[in-house]
């Protein structure tokens, strides 16, 4: 939307930072022909618009301005950035917290400010293209109109619960009146953000209109003057009442505990909030919000979230290498299962790129191209994409036996099974078929990258690229140089997976890379647990209420047992004993159990649940091929301390060796790559949050129970003498 357009071309105009004489604002005022005002909010020096307290003050001058224009008739307040209306506030504010008290005044300025909107004698509009989030959707619920572009990247959402905080600014008290305390805790309570049609049809906006006519559709909807208190929809008011919400209160709180398990005081509190504004008023609901929004800002999880959200904010700017970027047009994809479609999928809905598949039949093509059409689909039914839309994506994918198409990828991914010749022998293939300078990225899981290239005519090319399954959901990718990789095929090869919108981290080429090896003695003291007795469910039950979504055995059946224990043999060539899976545990392969994928593993497959959302039931025949008789006897915290430790420990060790770079990219790994329980900020963080003194005594506590495996490593030794932190 050309703003400078519609507003330099007026001949009543004045500019509201040109009469400052403080430090520039990052808003200006423009007074159109028409008699309505233009506030356009463009923060200097940054890309996106964040809310910062220094602004309230610059808020309140410029609406002063406009005010002196005798015959205004309206605001409308847009943005000056490209694409982007204000993604929220600027959350280093809240790092300077030392006291609860000082980030509830932040929240307490926050509301003040938007509460004065209502006080003003003419109407505001808030015209919005680009994300509208946090403090920004709080702003725009302040006013007294919001029209939003149809633009894909509008969205409308309160992510705040993903900082491990609430809406500080009023959202949780003007939301459920406006569109039902339902839809309100839904949106609030997830963080998920919407697109401006479901925004309209939730009643969060007044229309939702092509980006060329926004700025004109706001000053139609200005005509209406200010807006009188509205005749809520039946749903809302039913949904409102006291009866209905009593029992909704009471259902959400139940539902939100078993997801939570408690990890998540954001959640409780939002609950509350809510609640408190709907029984005793707005002005007591804006009260408890900033006293909330204090308290949370202090709590551990909050500030672990934070740093989550810092790290992954400094990795996206590193480029994984000091080198040029060679830029990808094609992509090829080598293997048409369960990996090679999901690559091949975020390739194109993603990246936005041509992708070939390569596979031995027509089958392994059909099933790629099948695993888009289903993934596609699924947005199409619910309404996050038209059918033409998805039939774009689609002609983008296609698919051969042979390696015809090849000639034009610029890089290709290799998904095919974890056999070394046959790795090898692929590397080959694409240096016949290919171009001189194609990358060749394998999607191995533990095969070394130096042994996979060291049959290559141009081992600099060679590199590993592991991802997570399912691909188009997990969001972590390891980029695996070997010692011969070129600084320039691993700044690309990053680039590129960035471009399929994942997270990834640079690792080192040693047995296991760094998911794997810290997940595998996680698992497998998770096996020792059940070969002590325990049940399948409680052990699991101990590391879901840990913060874990699934618990380890749950993982295994779903990876696939036959997998999984393909790379303890590799791991325990190289690292030795500590990763030697129970003996026992051969039984489980030999009996065919592979988990969900054959309906056989730890628990049932394939048969009805006896009441809707039961647990899914233990296949009890496990126990006698363990040669257990189950009973839960462990304590679930000590079941939980000792799988966690393993992997904490391995984690050191990984950071030691120079597996990973720093530390942040451990915890950025862990959290996104096997589900590390966010809200502890990963490995590092929370050993940082424990202390390290306390890590090694636990160990050393565990060692002398259970044997060597936990003996701490020489990393947590020395950072225990030197009292050190993983983290400054």
């Amino acid at each position: 939307m050309k703003h400078a357009h519609s507003i330099d071309n007026t001949s009543d105009e004045m500019t509201a930072s040109d009469n400052m004489t403080a430090s520039p604002s990052a808003f200006s005022l423009s007074i159109r022909p028409d008699n309505i005002a233009v506030i356009a909010m463009d923060v200097p020096g940054e890309k996106m618009n964040t809310l910062k307290s220094v602004f309230a003050e610059q808020v309140q001058t410029v609406l002063r301005q406009a005010q002196q224009h005798a015959s205004l008739r309206g605001v409308i307040l847009i943005s000056g950035k490209p694409d982007s209306f204000i993604v929220g506030a600027d959350i280093t504010m809240l790092d300077a917290c030392t006291r609860a008290e000082e980030a509830e005044a932040l929240a307490r300025q926050g509301q003040e400010t938007f509460a004065a909107f209502g006080d003003l004698p003419f109407p505001l509009v808030a015209a919005i293209h680009g994300p509208c989030l946090g403090g920004g959707f709080e702003l725009a619920l302040a006013c007294d109109y919001r029209v939003c572009s149809l633009d894909d990247k509008t969205v409308l959402g309160l992510p705040e619960v993903q900082l491990g905080l609430l809406p500080g600014s009023g959202g949780t008290q003007r939301l459920p009146w406006l569109i039902g305390v339902d839809r309100a805790l839904d949106l609030i309570l997830t963080g998920r953000s919407v697109k401006a049609r479901q925004a309209l049809k939730l009643g969060m906006i007044d229309d939702a209109v092509p980006n060329s006519i926004l700025l004109e559709t706001a000053a139609a909807l200005l005509k209406k003057g200010k807006r009188q208190q509205p005749v809520l929809p039946w749903r809302t008011r039913l949904v409102n009442s006291w009866p209905v919400r009593h029992v909704l209160f009471k259902v959400v709180k139940q539902r939100t505990r078993a997801k939570t398990q408690g990890n998540y005081p954001a959640a409780d509190r939002i609950i509350q909030v809510v609640r408190r504004g709907m029984d005793k008023g707005l002005a007591e609901g804006y009260k408890q919000e900033a006293r909330a929004f204090g308290k949370l800002v202090m709590t551990p999880a909050s500030a672990a979230l934070r740093s989550l959200f810092f790290a992954t904010n400094a990795l996206k700017k590193q480029a994984g290498a000091s080198a040029e970027l060679r830029e990808i047009h094609r992509v090829g994809v080598l293997g048409g299962g369960l990996m090679g479609g999901g690559i091949a999928c975020v390739t194109a809905q993603r990246a936005q790129l041509p992708v070939r598949i390569k596979d031995i039949n027509e089958e392994g093509i059909n099933h790629a191209l099948r695993y888009s059409w289903e993934l596609l689909s699924k947005r199409v039914q619910r309404k996050r994409m038209k059918p033409a839309e998805r039939q774009r994506l689609m002609t983008l994918v296609s698919g051969s036996t042979d390696y015809h198409g090849f000639e034009y990828a610029d890089i290709v991914v290799e998904a095919v099974f974890e056999d070394l010749a046959l790795k090898q022998s692929m590397v080959a293939d694409i240096e016949q078929y290919a171009r001189p300078e194609t990358l060749f990225a394998s999607n191995t899981s533990s095969l070394p990258i130096h042994q996979i290239a060291e049959r290559a005519q141009r081992p600099e090319l060679v590199i590993g690229l592991h991802y997570f399954s399912p691909v188009d959901k997990m969001p972590l990718v390891e980029v695996i140089p070997h010692s011969g990789t070129s600084p320039e095929t691993i700044a690309t090869t990053v680039a590129f997976a960035r471009q399929q919108g994942k997270t990834a981290i640079v690792v080192a080429d040693k047995a296991g890379f760094y998911v794997n090896r810290i997940l595998a003695p996680y698992i497998n003291e998770a096996a020792y647990c059940l070969l002590e007795g325990e049940p399948v469910e409680t052990v699991d039950a101990a590391l879901v209420r840990f913060g874990f979504p699934v618990g380890p055995l749950t993982l295994l059946d779903e990876v696939g047992i036959d997998v999984a224990t393909k790379i303890v043999p590799i791991l325990v060539a190289a690292w030795g004993e500590r990763f030697q899976a129970p003996a026992t545990f051969e039984a489980i392969l030999q009996d065919g159990r592979k988990g969900r994928k054959n309906g056989k593993g730890f628990y049932r497959y394939g048969v009805q649940r006896r009441f809707w959302r039961a647990p899914r039931e233990v296949d009890s025949a496990i126990y006698p091929l363990l040669g257990v008789t189950p009973k839960a006897h462990l304590d679930p915290a000590l079941m939980a301390q000792r799988c966690v430790m393993m992997m904490l420990n391995e984690a050191a060790r990984c950071l030691d060796e120079g597996v990973i770079q720093c530390a942040r990219d451990g915890d950025i790994g862990a959290v996104f790559g096997i589900d590390f329980p966010p809200f502890l900020g990963g490995p590092f963080h929370y050993m940082d949050h424990l202390g390290i003194d306390a890590v090694v005594k636990t160990l050393e506590t565990f060692e002398h129970q259970y044997g060597p495996r936990f003996a701490p490593c020489q990393r947590l030794l020395t950072m225990r003498e030197n009292a050190a932190r993983f983290h400054p």
